[in-house]
């Protein structure tokens, strides 16, 4: 997976992910960031899982935090430095998710009910 596009915390006015990439495919979704190395996923990466109600760390190497998103991309849920081998849990409110370095959301100081700007710089429009 290549960066194509950002996350913005629109609320916060913060910066989430500088280099972020699309899992969209069903095996993209499943594979996630399974099996990718820590000096792979440092600050300023970002995972975003279209569609998705939640997630799991199965194979992962390092803990991450997420991000749940409505239609609106407006966080509904989040998971704060969730762990390798765990299952979040599923919100059937989440349209799609924002995987991010461990310490991202309480760094930028992201909550509950934010508005996350996610743009994308190539020629197809992606949307969740």
């Amino acid at each position: 997976m290549s960066p194509s596009g950002y996350a913005f915390n629109r609320t916060r006015q913060a910066l989430l992910a500088r280099r972020l990439s699309l899992a969209a495919s069903h095996w993209s979704r499943f594979r996630g960031l399974m099996c990718v190395p820590l000096a792979n996923f440092g600050s300023g990466n970002g995972l975003w899982i279209v569609p998705s109600h939640g997630v799991h760390t199965f194979a992962m190497k390092f803990p991450i935090d997420v991000a749940y998103l409505d239609s609106s991309k407006v966080v509904v849920h989040l998971e704060h430095n969730l762990k390798p081998w765990r299952i979040a849990p599923v919100s059937r409110k989440t349209v799609s998710i924002l995987e991010l370095p461990a310490r991202t959301l309480a760094s930028t100081g992201t909550q509950i009910g934010d508005e996350i700007e996610i743009t994308w710089h190539d020629s197809a429009e992606v949307s969740a």
